[in-house]
């Protein structure tokens, strides 16, 4: 599937939230080549990135393959270990409920998001799962990163999405 976006190239000399957010929305892009909801993710240890994912819940048949929960099975195996205390998310979107609890279950660190989800988010947005006062986990969880980028691409995808539906649906003819 042709994706109108273009992939872009941060610059390796400021490795920054926005470096790793960029490597997240090309994984994005990714996702929307292969007909898939365009959402990314990687996950970086010590300053580099050890898994890199998209979602692939259509592709796989299966609802959990959200870009979050495939980055850290990666990088669960890359590092040989569930907990990732020292690890850093950073997705183009908002984490579901299913990813924030993947998130406190494996311990991640730090959560970096681009587009915010008041209705579903669940790392600040609906609510925040890594502040529950009982939970033996809780992370830190940023908003905002790349924001207009990771809106853009979401738009436009269920945009077209809809436009699709529109032509294929034989009572939008009458």
């Amino acid at each position: 599937m042709t994706c109108p976006f273009e992939k872009l190239y941060p610059s390796a000399l400021n490795r920054d939230a926005d470096y790793f957010m960029t490597h997240a929305y090309n994984q994005a892009i990714e996702a929307w080549k292969k007909d898939e909801v365009p959402i990314g993710a990687v996950i970086e240890h010590e300053g580099r990135i050890i898994a890199a994912a998209h979602n692939q819940s259509r592709s796989a048949n299966d609802p959990t393959a959200h870009a979050e929960i495939l980055a850290i099975s990666q990088a669960a195996n890359t590092l040989g270990d569930w907990r990732l205390n020292e690890c850093t998310l950073y997705v183009t979107k908002e984490p579901c409920p299913m990813c924030s609890g993947a998130l406190v279950i494996a311990r991640i660190g730090k959560v970096y998001y681009g587009l915010p989800d008041p209705k579903m988010g669940c790392v600040g947005g609906a609510t925040d799962l890594g502040a529950l006062p009982e939970s033996n986990h809780k992370f830190e969880s940023t908003g905002g990163v790349l924001e207009e980028l990771n809106h853009e691409i979401l738009k436009a995808f269920f945009e077209k999405k809809r436009l699709e539906k529109k032509n294929t649906n034989p009572e939008s003819i009458i």
